[in-house]
């Protein structure tokens, strides 16, 4: 019985020992798919430099530069006219002729209105008429003067006689200067007949007709009930070039200001509400005391305005430049980015890998972020892909894209 079992055994044996090496043939042949699988996964043919472009980070990077920037302060301001006048007749009487046309450009001295003048110009001619008169009385009593002066040095006539025509005389002369007087008025009023520009500025609307009747205040006494009155301002003569910008610069800034601005006048740029460059000025007033209940003070800057893009009571966007940066360090905004422990840059090293470098933004302005400290310049900095890398990250520089339009040069100061 022993003996059967154990041929029985032998005889299965080579079989068992058969199914064994399959099985490892088909667990090794497995393994070895499962292993080229995840080759063709993670290692595209190709080549070795295909291969580090892909694993490779894409960004776009720039140079930081070493320049001049302006220090600039950015506030809303208010164009104002340097003249704004408001035309008023000095005499009463109605309107004969309007000299000019509303909105245009008047010179200084032009004529713009006449006022009837042939009133004023008949209390001349009897102011006249009434000197040629009262020269000749005074005339006649500087005659009989001397006269009684003669009989008196002959004892013919009484001392007190001579002296009453002294005093007549006297009186006389102040007739003649009160006519006098009168004539100068009589001229000023026909003068007045004539309403000059006293400013050269750009004329308003009208606010009067011709033939109406005008004078110093509203109306005029004794006007007719077919003649229509008007009240004293007829036109409004405004200044546009020069012009002023008006601001108010918080009270920080006012050291800084006064010191640079004794040196020489700083620059003050107007720009619009969509931030395009109206014109470029010059500070030329600073008020002498700050407002404490804003902690600002009211400045003016002067515009030469040649193609009136400043208009008055116009809301301007005002950057003044306060001083200039010698030779700083800038970098595209997009460079930088915010950390728990501050700012920071990837500065693009050899092998195309990257490196956080701490920095300190002193301002930032436009297109450029000024750094203080943590770039020395020519640099080559990341501007763009930062989320996906830390030390070591392998990059493949990309084209920048196109710029964009250039926006205003506006700041804020830090």
């Amino acid at each position: 019985m022993h003996d059967l079992r154990r041929s029985s055994k032998l005889k299965r044996s080579p079989w068992r020992r058969r199914g064994t090496i399959i099985i490892g043939f088909a667990i090794v042949a497995g393994v070895g798919f499962a292993v080229r699988q995840i080759s063709r996964t993670t290692q595209p043919t190709g080549g070795v430099g295909r291969q580090a472009s892909i694993t490779a980070i894409p960004v776009t990077a720039a140079v930081a530069t070493r320049e001049d920037v302006p220090e600039i302060v950015n506030v809303i301001g208010t164009v104002q006219s340097i003249d704004s006048i408001g035309i008023s007749p000095r005499v009463t009487g109605e309107i004969q002729k309007i000299e000019f046309t509303p909105g245009q450009d008047v010179k200084q001295g032009q004529e713009l209105f006449l006022i009837d003048p042939r009133p004023y110009q008949a209390a001349l001619d009897q102011a006249k008429a009434q000197l040629a008169h009262d020269q000749g009385v005074l005339a006649e009593a500087q005659m009989d003067l001397q006269r009684y002066k003669t009989l008196q040095q002959q004892q013919s006539i009484a001392a007190q006689q001579a002296q009453d025509q002294a005093f007549v005389v006297e009186q006389d002369q102040g007739t003649v200067q009160l006519d006098q007087a009168n004539i100068e008025t009589a001229q000023l009023n026909l003068a007045y007949c004539h309403i000059s520009a006293p400013v050269a500025g750009r004329a308003g609307t009208l606010l009067v007709d011709l033939g109406n009747l005008v004078g110093p205040t509203s109306g005029a006494a004794g006007a007719s009930a077919s003649t229509s009155t008007t009240s004293s301002s007829l036109v409004s003569i405004t200044q546009v070039q020069p012009i002023y910008v008006s601001f108010s610069v918080p009270q920080n800034f006012l050291d800084q200001i006064k010191r640079n601005q004794a040196a020489s006048p700083l620059e003050v740029d107007a720009y619009s509400q969509a931030g395009k460059l109206l014109e470029k000025g010059k500070l030329t007033v600073i008020n002498n005391q700050v407002n404490t209940s804003a902690g600002t003070v009211t400045m003016q800057a002067t515009f030469a305005n040649a193609d009136e893009s400043l208009w008055p009571g116009e809301f301007v966007r005002v950057a003044v430049i306060v001083a200039t940066r010698q030779n700083v360090v800038t970098v595209p905004p997009t460079a930088v980015m915010a950390g728990p422990n501050g700012s920071y840059v990837y500065v693009v090293g050899a092998n195309d890998q990257v490196k956080r470098v701490a920095v300190e933004v002193t301002a930032r302005q436009g297109n450029i972020a000024v750094i203080g400290n943590g770039l020395s310049g020519g640099e080559k900095v990341v501007t763009d892909g930062q989320y996906r890398l830390d030390n070591g990250t392998k990059v493949a520089i990309r084209p920048a894209a196109e710029p964009p339009a250039p926006a205003s040069t506006e700041a804020d100061a830090e």
